[in-house]
């Protein structure tokens, strides 16, 4: 993600900003990738702190407006975890604009979102036509980290929950072309085979043991489904974690120059080695501090070959179709 200079003074601005250093309020322009100091806000801001712009006054901003069910307010909590399940959803659609996605440039359809709060009952996040499930409630730290833990994950946020769903819907955007499904069953296999029985294997029998070679979670080996989504997940982490740490003013000797751009690198397995160097690095600055890894993975030479395939396809796919 960029660092966003200020609109109306010196200094800079982050993604999730709502006003300057003096209290000036602002909002961010997806389309222009900058902040404006000038309304129409879009009509969440007083809401759930949503600081992007609105088409017109009283409106819904881009990202907001492809929700269509919001959480049950009379549950604990639940405006504070939608607030924060809307930023992580801002995000992730701001880095697939890069590559064109769901901007007006885009000719296919946008996800909708459904925006579920929990009761007594979990609720089970997915994708389906289009219509993307999320259970506002893994915002809560402590929830989430008890299924991370229960599920023996590595990795869980809510930002990953996005990246991973979207990506469910991206194939099913994606599939409407014969030359993806042949090329994707080439790569994946054929995600024909029933989906059900699949992920109740692998919850019974869990990954095979030689899984670390071929995918990069476990949960990857279920079903091509869940490959796709988790590579294509990954891809989005590995960008956006390189596009950070340039945009922060970093250097490393892996870049190919200060202002390179990783969104608009052409060479996947370039982009993908630098990412991983990047990574081991800032993994080893967190460990100065106690922290867990950043990136806890290992990019095995298949899982490579899939985060590439996946790259050429969600660079071109948006106005491809």
């Amino acid at each position: 993600m960029r660092v966003f200079a200020n609109p109306v003074g010196s200094g800079t601005l982050w993604f999730d900003n709502l006003s300057t250093a003096d209290g000036t309020p602002v909002a961010y322009d997806p389309q222009a990738r900058a902040f404006l100091p000038m309304p129409p806000f879009c009509a969440n801001r007083s809401v759930i702190g949503c600081n992007w712009i609105a088409p017109e006054q009283g409106a819904f901003c881009r990202a907001c407006a492809m929700t269509a069910l919001a959480p049950d307010p009379s549950i604990d909590n639940a405006i504070l975890n939608w607030a924060k399940t809307e930023a992580a959803k801002r995000w992730a659609i701001d880095n697939l604009g890069r590559w064109h996605w769901f901007r007006p440039e885009d000719p296919g359809a946008r996800p909708v979102f459904h925006m579920l709060a929990e009761g007594p009952t979990p609720v089970p996040m997915g994708h389906a036509q289009g219509v993307v499930t999320i259970s506002v409630a893994e915002a809560d730290p402590v929830l989430r980290t008890t299924r991370r833990e229960a599920l023996e994950e590595p990795y869980r946020t809510m930002i990953g929950h996005m990246r991973h769903e979207i990506a469910h819907m991206l194939w099913w955007r994606l599939s409407l072309r014969e030359d993806f499904l042949d090329a994707f069953r080439e790569m994946f296999g054929d995600e024909r085979i029933s989906y059900p029985d699949a992920l109740q294997h692998h919850y019974q029998n869990g990954p095979p043991q030689d899984w670390r070679n071929y995918y990069l979670t476990s949960y990857a080996s279920a079903h091509p489904h869940e490959d796709w989504a988790e590579t294509a997940a990954h891809l989005l982490h590995l960008t956006d974690l390189t596009d950070s740490f340039v945009a922060s003013g970093l250097t490393s000797p892996e870049l190919p120059s200060p202002g390179w751009d990783p969104y608009s690198e052409t060479d996947a397995q370039r982009l993908i080695h630098i990412a991983a160097s990047i990574a081991v690095g800032v993994n080893h600055v967190n460990r100065s501090m106690g922290l867990s890894d950043l990136y806890p993975f290992v990019l095995s030479s298949y899982a490579r070959h899939k985060l590439a395939f996946v790259h050429g396809w969600l660079r071109r796919g948006a106005q491809g179709l």
